[in-house]
């Protein structure tokens, strides 16, 4: 066994060094393979080589042929030496350009001494006794031609020979900075390389021995060429004139001429490098500032650092330290603006400017109503009531028409003024909605009219809106007069109304009171002649007057987009004449008056106090209620521009502080998720009406849901409103007013939901509804009743069964139930079973017995309490 185990080894070794042997073999035969194949290669590059000469030559010999045929021509014939001379000299033109053109050749003339005999060269003729030798060397081809001549009248003869020409060999030229090869160079060989530029392109290291361009030991300046190097250099220029170039030297220019020597010194050389020296900078006096004045009471940081003398970094810095958190940008009010200054050491005085709201003012104010001047004017009477009182209907039987029908619902949507005349006597009247979201309408009825009618329902008293509108009347001191409506009803108490009346503080005449009483029927026409007598008696007693010669007043009553005429706004002049071609400014609105029309359609040119009349040519729609101003020409436009401008700052900064929420409570409710946004979107046919109707959806707002009016304006529901209720979430409500075809193609795409309406009533409890829906409602757990365990019972597949006796209130099976043990709660769960021995029950009250299993809760024990509650939600 041992020797065949040796045997093996031994065996596996000799194939181990056979293998080696093979391997090697193979190496050095694959290494010979390669010599051979380069030596292969080279022997092949030489072959090519030789063609290519072959080829060279063979043209050339063809070329020497056809000059040897030209030379034999001219040779033919033998000549003297003179002769030959002659006509060596003398060459044909024609010849020496075809010479010079084609072969460029040189004629040179030799003497050979006669012992000399020439040397038989491989290719060429010999000729005996040659005396004179003529070479033609053409240096463009490199052929040879030398012609043999003797003395005597021997034939010439000849030898040629193809020699190939000599170039001169190309310099080398190499990059100056590298040994990097450029473009037609060489590489430079590695000795020829300055030692500073060994570095490869790659930034290795330099080699060992290098040395800096500029040697470190002390320059050797010859006595003669002593500041050589520092003359100045006389330049030549175009016109031959010389000058002087008096640049100095920089330092790499010295570091190259080998004077950067530690003796040297630039003062002593007569060149030193010019400096530029900084100019000389005139600080500015600063002038100490003790006083300041501000014109108005917040002032931006930036223009209160220019009034103290204090920059505005300073400034922040300071408020800064007082916990105030302002940057440049910010705006600060008069008592901190006080304090910062003083702090500074400036007094700071408020002296606040007039505004172009005082100076348009004041500019009315100027303009004197002289006694001459005055006329008698028709008063203007406001008709105000609770809704569907019959205020409409009682206007209507004045002026005997019929409008009432026109109106949605019977209820009076926005402010109509009309102008009667009885018995040669005119009278203004107003009529206003009574409905509860129409509250600022009543308002700006009372505040710009001269007597009230409260018309109430005798059947149905006094109501709230009719408390609302005496308010109203008393707040603008305004007298009032109660038209007792609907007396030919049965069931009225007019008794009872005047009870009502003393309760709101208007005793009537009849009771020994000042306010006048008059019972009157709108369906009959039943004392309306002595309600209009009434009106006239009270107006004659206010002597209303009026200068009719002074720029004009008034107040926007309604306005509205029209399709065809643009803004269109209903004005009643309280003051002065409104001529066509006035510039007016309306609260933000500005605009000229291209057209004016009265309450019967007539186009009018001027229109006189207390006239109510429709305008066109604003270039926004006003808001209803604000005061109508109207200039003639100069530059009183440019008033009325500021004026709009700083109402509409002054309405911007409202706005925000309206609408801003302290910053806490937002992040609190936010976070909690208790806070929810309604957007909406309010298009109506007037002004008036999409006031009336975000007053009243803003109310709505509470802690839960809040209401944001994202956009409100007049005219027809378009495109844009569309776009913007999509981008916000918004919903659109109009009123009186429908959207255009794009508008409803583009809402059906984008799916934004549009509500009209026509009674304000609805529109508010849509959007209630929608509140509602916002809301997750909110539960609280009611306490119901408590039960002992008793017993606990274990079944299979149910679980553990507690069996109960209710000790208080009652058990429900759908209710909630929280286990107790010794006191504290250990589990919380719904009812699983709810049973009375084997039968399913809904309830069990005190005294009896049940048994009762807890929603994945098995661990109850004797002992424990179980008390069961239900959940509510919270009522709002």
């Amino acid at each position: 066994m041992a020797d065949n185990k040796f045997m093996k080894e031994l065996l596996e070794l000799a194939k181990g060094n056979v293998v080696k042997d093979v391997v090697s073999s193979l190496k050095s035969e694959k290494s010979s393979l390669i010599k051979l194949n380069k030596e292969l290669d080279k022997k092949m590059s030489d072959i090519a080589k030789k063609s290519i000469v072959q080829e060279e030559a063979q043209e050339q010999a063809q070329e020497v042929k056809v000059v040897e045929e030209k030379v034999e021509e001219k040779v033919k014939e033998p000549v003297s030496s003179k002769q030959k001379t002659e006509k060596i000299k003398e060459v044909p033109a024609s010849e020496k350009q075809e010479v010079k053109a084609e072969k460029e050749e040189a004629v040179v003339e030799t003497q050979v001494k006669p012992e000399e005999s020439p040397k038989k060269v491989e290719g060429e003729e010999t000729v005996e006794a040659p005396k004179t030798e003529t070479k033609t060397i053409n240096t463009k081809v490199g052929v040879v031609v030398v012609k043999t001549e003797s003395n005597g009248n021997a034939p010439a003869r000849e030898r040629r020979f193809l020699q190939r020409p000599v170039e001169e060999p190309k310099k080398k030229e190499y990059r100056p900075n590298n040994n990097e090869r450029g473009q037609n160079t060489n590489r430079r060989p590695s000795g020829d390389r300055p030692l500073r530029q060994n570095a490869g392109a790659t930034g290795a290291n330099k080699p060992t021995g290098f040395k800096p361009m500029a040697s470190t030991s002390q320059a050797f300046v010859p006595k003669d060429a002593k500041n050589s190097h520092f003359t100045n250099k006389k330049k030549t220029t175009a016109n031959g004139k010389s000058y002087e170039d008096k640049k100095a030297p920089n330092k790499r220019t010295l570091a190259k001429e080998q004077m950067n020597n530690k003796g040297f010194d630039e003062n002593e050389s007569g060149y030193r490098k010019v400096r530029k020296q900084k100019k000389d900078v005139t600080q500015a006096t600063v002038t100490k500032i003790d006083h300041a004045v501000i014109t108005k009471e917040e002032i931006p940081i930036k223009e209160l650092s220019e009034k103290i003398g204090v920059s505005a970094v300073e400034i922040t810095k300071m408020l800064f330290k007082e916990m105030i958190m302002k940057t440049i940008n910010d705006s600060l009010t008069f008592d901190v603006a006080q304090y910062i200054a003083s702090e500074a050491g400036v007094e700071l005085e408020l002296k606040l400017e007039k505004s172009a709201e005082e100076r348009l003012s004041e500019e009315f104010d100027e303009q004197t109503d002289d006694q001459e001047n005055l006329v008698k004017r028709a008063p203007i009477v406001t008709v105000m009531g609770h809704v569907d009182h019959g205020k409409t209907s009682l206007l209507d039987k004045i002026r005997s028409t019929n409008v009432t029908a026109g109106e949605a619902g019977g209820i009076t949507q926005h402010i109509g003024a009309y102008t009667v005349e009885i018995n040669g006597e005119k009278i203004t009247f107003l009529d206003t909605p009574g409905h509860a979201a129409f509250t600022q309408m009543r308002a700006r009825g009372a505040q710009i009219t001269d007597i009230a009618i409260l018309v109430v329902a005798a059947d149905d008293g006094i109501m709230p809106q009719t408390i609302e509108a005496i308010n109203h009347a008393k707040s603008a001191n305004v007298p009032i007069i109660v038209a007792a409506n609907k007396i030919d009803k049965q069931h009225t108490d007019v008794d009872r109304l005047r009870q009502q009346l003393a309760e709101q503080d208007l005793l009537v005449e009849e009771w020994g009171g000042d306010t006048m009483m008059i019972p009157v029927s709108a369906k009959t026409g039943e004392g309306i002649d002595k309600l209009l007598e009434s009106v006239l008696m009270l107006a004659e007693l206010k002597e209303l007057k009026a200068n009719p010669d002074r720029s004009a007043k008034g107040t926007i009553i309604e306005a509205k987009l029209d399709k065809g005429k643009g803004p269109v706004a209903n004005i009643i002049i309280q003051n002065g004449t409104l001529r066509t071609g006035d510039d007016v400014v309306a609260g933000t609105v500005i605009g000229r008056v291209r057209a004016m029309v009265d309450d019967k359609g007539r186009m009018l040119k001027e229109a006189g106090p207390s006239m109510p009349v429709s305008i066109i040519g604003l270039n926004e729609v006003p808001n209803a209620g604000d005061t109508i101003y109207a200039v003639k020409g100069g530059d009183k436009d440019k008033l009325l521009k500021l004026v709009a401008q700083e109402r509409k700052n002054k309405e911007r900064l409202d706005l925000i502080k309206e609408q801003k929420m302290s910053y806490e409570d937002a992040i609190n409710k936010m976070a909690e998720g208790d806070l929810k946004n309604l957007n909406i979107i309010i298009k109506a046919d007037v002004q008036g009406s999409v006031e009336a109707v975000k007053d009243s959806l803003m109310k709505l707002s509470d802690n839960e849901v809040k209401v944001t009016v994202v956009h409100s304006g007049v005219g027809a529901i378009n495109e844009t409103d569309i776009t913007l209720a999509d981008s916000s979430g918004s919903i659109i409500i109009g009123f009186n007013v429908r959207p255009d075809s794009k508008a409803k193609v583009l809402a059906e795409r984008s799916k934004v939901s549009i509500k009209i309406y026509r009674i304000i009533y609805e529109a508010i409890e849509d959007v209630q509804n929608a509140m509602k829906g916002l809301v997750v409602p909110k539960f609280h757990d009611v306490y119901l009743g408590k039960a002992e365990v008793k017993e606990t019972f274990k079944i299979k597949g149910v679980g553990v069964i507690a069996g109960c006796v209710v000790t208080e209130g009652k058990v429900v099976r759908n209710g909630k139930l929280m286990i107790y043990r010794d006191d504290v709660k250990i589990c919380e769960g719904n009812v699983l079973t709810l049973k009375h021995y084997k039968d399913e029950v809904a309830e069990m009250t005190a005294g009896q017995e049940c048994g009762i299993s807890i929603e994945n809760f098995n661990d109850i024990k004797v002992g424990d309490f179980i008390e069961c509650y239900i959940e509510e939600e919270d009522k709002k």
